[in-house]
Parts: C-alpha cells; sequence; structure tokens
C-alpha cells in the first residue's frame, strides 16, 4: 500500500501533520478522504475526534512529480543517441475516392558530430519500398523510386534542438545522380524515361525546392519533432505542411503525457489548424488575395515512444486529417517502429 495508519496524538493538527510529510493541509485531507470509509472523513483543521489518520509512504508535490517526469522524458538538446539506426516505416493514405494506399519502407538515419563546422550531420537513407505489400513493378514507379535512391544517403545540418537546417552538400547530391544517369538511362530507355530523368535533376537542383520537399513530408514531420516538443505544459502553436510540397500552416497544439510503463513515456501532441486557407490553395501550394470563403479544417496527432534511461526514440504514430464543408478530404497516418 502506499499509505499508513496514523494514530492522532493531542495537539495534532492537519497543518502540523502534513508538514512533516512535506504536503499541505489539503492535500493530506484529500489524501485520507480518498482512502477512508464514509464515516471517518476528515473536516476540520483541529481534527476533534478523529482517533485515526491515512498518511501516505513517499508523497510528492505536483512540482517533484514534474520534476520527475521531465528527467524521463528526451532532453531539450538533442543527444547523439537518440534515433535508432534503423526504423521500419508504414504510411497509409485515405481518401473517399480511392482504396487506400500502403506504403512500406525502411529508413537509416545516423548522428555524428562535424568537428570543423561544429556542428551535427545526420545521414539519412530510404530503401526498400512496398506498395500494399508489393515491390513496385510498374514502370512510372520504379523509375521514380530508382531516381530518388540514386541520390542516397543524403546528408542533412541539424541543431541542437532537432531542426534541420539544410544539406551540408547540395552539390554532391546533384553530382551523385548524374554519376548514376548512365546506368539509370541503360535500364529505362525511351523518351518518356528521359524527360523524367531531366526535370528530377532540374529539380534536385534547386536546393530549396528540394529541402522543402523533404521537410514537408509527413515522415520527415514526424520522424525528426522539435526536442522542445517533449516539454510543453500549456497550448501554443506549430506550422505543419498537411500536403507534400505546399505551405505549412499554423495550428493550435497541446501535450499530454503517459507514463504508466516502468521503461516507457508517451508524449502525445494533438492540434487543430487555425489558419484560414482554403483546399485550393493548399492544393495549389500558393494563397490567394482574398480570404477563403470556406477555409478547410484539419487536425493533425503525433505521438512519440521515447526510453524514460536511454532517452531514445522506440516508436511514433502520427496522423493528419483535412475536411472541407465537414466532408474528409484525405488522411496521412505513418507508424515508425524498431
Amino acid at each position: 500500500m502506499d499509505f499508513f495508519e496514523y494514530k492522532v496524538r493531542h495537539g495534532d493538527t492537519l497543518q502540523s501533520i502534513s508538514s512533516r510529510l512535506g504536503m499541505t493541509g489539503e492535500e493530506l485531507k484529500l489524501f485520507h478522504n480518498n482512502r477512508c470509509k464514509r464515516l471517518d472523513t476528515v473536516w476540520f483543521e483541529n481534527l476533534n475526534g478523529v482517533r485515526h489518520l491515512f498518511v501516505p509512504l513517499n508523497f510528492k508535490t505536483e512540482k517533484q512529480i514534474e520534476q520527475e517526469k521531465k528527467k524521463m522524458l528526451p532532453p531539450s538538446q538533442l543527444p547523439n543517441s537518440f534515433f535508432l539506426p534503423i526504423y521500419h516505416i508504414s504510411e497509409t493514405f485515405e481518401n473517399p475516392m480511392e482504396n487506400p494506399l500502403v506504403i512500406d519502407y525502411t529508413v537509416q538515419v545516423g548522428i555524428h558530430r562535424d568537428r570543423t563546422e561544429n556542428h551535427d550531420i545526420m545521414t539519412f537513407n530510404q530503401k526498400d519500398f512496398k506498395a500494399n505489400g508489393r515491390t513496385p513493378d510498374d514502370k512510372a514507379g520504379s523509375l521514380s523510386l530508382a531516381c530518388m535512391e540514386s541520390i542516397m544517403p543524403v546528408n542533412f545540418s541539424f541543431s541542437d534542438t532537432g531542426n534541420i537546417a539544410g544539406f551540408t552538400d547540395h552539390k554532391s547530391i546533384i553530382e551523385k545522380f548524374q554519376e548514376r544517369r548512365p546506368d539509370l538511362e541503360e535500364f529505362f530507355t525511351g523518351d518518356v524515361s528521359k524527360m523524367y530523368f531531366d526535370t528530377f535533376q532540374d529539380n534536385i537542383s534547386d536546393g530549396e525546392y528540394l529541402l522543402r520537399q523533404f521537410r514537408s513530408t509527413l515522415l520527415f514531420q514526424t520522424l525528426f519533432p522539435k526536442m522542445d516538443w517533449f516539454h510543453k505544459r500549456s497550448t501554443w502553436s506549430e506550422k505543419f505542411f498537411f500536403i507534400q510540397n505546399s505551405f505549412p500552416v499554423q495550428c493550435l497544439m497541446e501535450a499530454e503525457y503517459e507514463d504508466e510503463d516502468p521503461d516507457y513515456i508517451i508524449t502525445v501532441l494533438k492540434g487543430k489548424i487555425t489558419d484560414l486557407c482554403s483546399l485550393q490553395e493548399l492544393k495549389r501550394g500558393v494563397r490567394f488575395e482574398e480570404m477563403a470563403e470556406e477555409p478547410v479544417s484539419g487536425e493533425i496527432s503525433l505521438q512519440y515512444t521515447t526510453h524514460k534511461h536511454h532517452k531514445n526514440l522506440s516508436r511514433a504514430e502520427s496522423s493528419l486529417s483535412l475536411w472541407h464543408e465537414d466532408a474528409l478530404v484525405q488522411k496521412h497516418n505513418i507508424t515508425i517502429t524498431q
């Protein structure tokens, strides 16, 4: 049990007993009344007529509980051990007009310190793609995957707070594709493939565009959280991409924490779109001059399971939902596991 029965002595009061326990008289009264029989309820400070009082064995104030919980969470400064080397990803895309599409793949993540530039470098690699349980065998899908895999792995500059600052060497990404393009062209022949290669090379040559492609994916928004998210205690505003390559929209966020497991703590973040923008604006990626008459509504949910001792990311889940005129437009879920 978490309490014992204290025999009230002459001169005892709620305040005199609670002060020795490091709690307030009101906290002690509530603690006793929650555990006693109805006839033994304590009402008054002087304890007249009270013979026994249930007192806690290990009482902790709200401040102490918050401090202990904070120690269980990952620190505000990103530790190199936060990411595990390999994660398995499963993404589900849903909309009312089509059957759900499930994409599975593997992600490799590594962080090391660049001592010359004095910042962290994150090496990122995606591979082993499957769509609805099968390796894509259509030409368009295979061509797209081959181009993306040709520039992997990609190195990003990473801040101590978990923000991706940019590419460490954007030029090397272009050179990597140019070096591998002849082999790709031997396998993927024809004018359509050549046009795709040209377009892909133009796109990766634009560093800002390519960086936005990565940043605006639900994968990046989920797998690379801002470290201060784990320490939020009140509502705050945060921008998220609801559609890739569009613009980010402001969301009002709130956080919850679950620490019942002896080894892991779960951080749950939930938010709703507060920006006024239309569905067409989001799909086109540009804001119109006139205010949207029928603004889109949306919700985001992110859940992180981190180890209390090692402070690394064990599991992550997220969900994006968009509605227009109370009808679901699209839903995007992602699950990240070891």
